[in-house]
């Protein structure tokens, strides 16, 4: 069962951010249930996040960040590797990347790098 609290932390932060910010972390959020539609809202480091796997601790996490001038999303360091030519042009980081809000979001590029994550998370229970 989802937790009140970590969802009212969701939506508040959220909610608080300027209109561009917002819309694109709505639609971040969007596809991450596109992807994975039993993924479980948390609140993680104060960010939103989004459990792909129930009791998902952080290593199953995808996470997001709004700021001034980009979304920060957190998706996994072996995501960010493995989609390394596909972020060219892009900030990143060990497990992330920026994308700037002066730009269209990559919506195919984050849907694919969420199922990928998925893929990664399942294939290791499985063994």
């Amino acid at each position: 069962m989802p937790d009140q609290d970590m969802e009212s932390n969701v939506r508040e932060y959220i909610n608080s951010q300027p209109e561009k910010v917002r819309i694109r972390l709505l639609r971040i959020r969007d596809l991450v249930y596109q992807a994975v539609p039993e993924a479980i809202e948390v609140w993680n480091y104060n960010l939103p996040s989004y459990a792909l796997v129930e009791g998902g601790k952080r290593d199953k996490q995808i996470m997001m960040a709004g700021y001034r001038s980009h979304i920060g999303f957190y998706p996994h360091p072996s995501v960010i590797s493995h989609f390394s030519a596909d972020l060219k042009g892009l900030k990143t980081g060990k497990g992330s990347v920026q994308f700037p809000l002066n730009q269209p979001l990559p919506e195919q590029l984050i849907l694919d790098m969420i199922t990928y994550r998925k893929h990664m998370i399942d294939e290791l229970q499985d063994k």
